[in-house]
């Protein structure tokens, strides 16, 4: 086993709007911690993967097949070896444009100049990974990081504390270069108020980490599925003192397993699939009807706030944010602009990668984290699973109960709950192949 590891600052060199919250006219005033690119290659003499991480809030089905096809021709690696994964920080800048965003009089369509930037530095950040490769050892392990955050929607909700870890040492030295972790958390501790570009709390736990396990170390941040999953029933504080205190917490759950690996590998399966699939688009309401949920939303985010707590008074004010965000696509689906939109975001694409004895299950855009533990009960093998691979939905896969009950990310989706279903099939049918 071989591996080599890439890493830039894809950090904008110029003010710039801040994406992730409605509303608010977020341009950067400086730069608190780096955005950055980070990818690890493994190569067992036979196949080669690529793990690749990029601090931003997401990237379309196109960007992200831009990236995969480049990166294969220019390593000479099957594309689907090449897993592109978004850490989902909401204080960074536009790399997509939203059709539920385009009546914000806020937000900013994406800088051509600085996605044509962000492009080329993770092409060469993959490429410079893939240079000159070390003999190094492999190994999995798990942690549990509860009370990093939950499920957003209820205190008491469905939530997946599990962090997947593999951890990659050099051969001879057997010092740790490099960690790739999984785990499903919004980073979002960081709110509107803040205008510093920043990766949030995983930008703490990669800092933690490398003090901990030397400077040199290169850490993969994937955020696992997430779309109900937040710090906000955790957070004492939107501050980035707060967003210290919750990625210390999580890479000190991280380092305490990792230092009792003792069955590192020298050799392991390296293999990967993609599998296309259509998802059934859904079916926005009249404008009427959607018009009426708005003013409902409005009234009781309104009654809310005189007799509620923080956490159910923010969840009540993006409810408000999806009901503005479902007006919109009403109105687009009369036009017929929705359904030239979600055109372009079929098939998406499922991934999965079998590194040694574990798979990497990726996942479009923000999906619920019910699915993940789907996924993870019935895998024939352990299997971590990757939201926001290979590009965004335009929102989020939320379960059926959630549909039903309404709320921000129910009203802020494309596509149908029976989504969910497909994709988590789909991923269990290419580990049931490569096991």
């Amino acid at each position: 086993m071989k591996a080599g590891i890439g890493i830039r600052d894809i950090s904008p060199t110029k003010p710039t709007f801040l994406v992730g919250y409605p509303h608010v006219e977020r341009i950067s005033s400086g730069i608190h911690d780096p955005l950055l690119a980070s990818a690890l290659y493994l190569h067992n003499g036979t196949a080669g993967i690529l793990l690749i991480a990029i601090d931003i809030l997401q990237i379309d089905p196109q960007t992200a097949r831009e990236l995969r096809k480049t990166i294969s021709q220019r390593t000479n690696m099957p594309e689907s070896h090449v897993f592109i994964s978004c850490t989902h920080t909401h204080s960074g800048p536009v790399t997509m444009d939203m059709i539920a965003w385009q009546d914000d009089p806020v937000v900013s369509k994406a800088d051509p100049d600085y996605v044509s930037f962000f492009k080329d530095n993770i092409i060469n950040t993959a490429i410079t990974a893939t240079l000159d490769p070390k003999p190094a050892e492999i190994a999995w392990t798990t942690a549990h990081a509860k009370g990093v955050g939950g499920n957003r929607l209820s205190p008491d909700g469905v939530t997946d504390p599990e962090v997947g870890i593999l951890a990659i040492r050099d051969t001879s030295s057997k010092k740790i270069i490099a960690l790739s972790t999984v785990y499903s958390m919004h980073p979002t501790v960081l709110h509107e108020d803040s205008k510093l570009i920043s990766a949030d709390f995983p930008g703490y736990t990669r800092e933690y980490l490398c003090k901990s396990l030397g400077e040199e170390l290169t850490v993969l941040y994937h955020t696992g599925t997430s779309g109900d999953q937040s710090p906000r029933h955790s957070v004492k504080a939107q501050t980035f003192d707060e967003a210290k205190r919750l990625g210390y917490k999580l890479g000190e759950s991280i380092l305490k397993s990792i230092i009792q690996i003792t069955d590192f590998k020298q050799d392991a399966i390296l293999a990967g699939k993609i599998i296309p699939v259509e998802l059934p688009p859904r079916i926005m309401p009249p404008v009427i009807d959607a018009e009426e949920n708005l003013r409902l939303r409005i009234a009781e985010y309104e009654y809310l706030k005189k007799n509620a707590d923080r956490a159910i008074i923010r969840t009540a004010e993006c409810a408000v944010f999806g009901a503005e965000e479902t007006l919109t696509l009403s109105i687009c689906q009369e036009i017929g602009e929705l359904s030239r939109c979600i055109r372009k975001y079929m098939p998406a694409d499922v991934q999965v990668l079998k590194i040694g004895d574990c798979c990497l299950a990726g996942l479009p855009g923000e999906i619920f984290v019910e699915y993940g533990l789907q996924i993870k009960k019935f895998a024939p093998c352990k299997t971590f699973i990757v939201s926001l691979v290979n590009g965004d939905l335009q929102g989020y896969i939320v379960t059926e109960d959630v549909k039903e009950s309404g709320g921000y990310e129910a009203n802020n989706s494309l596509f149908k709950p029976e989504s969910g279903k497909i994709m988590v099939d789909t991923a269990l049918k290419l580990v049931e192949e490569m096991k």
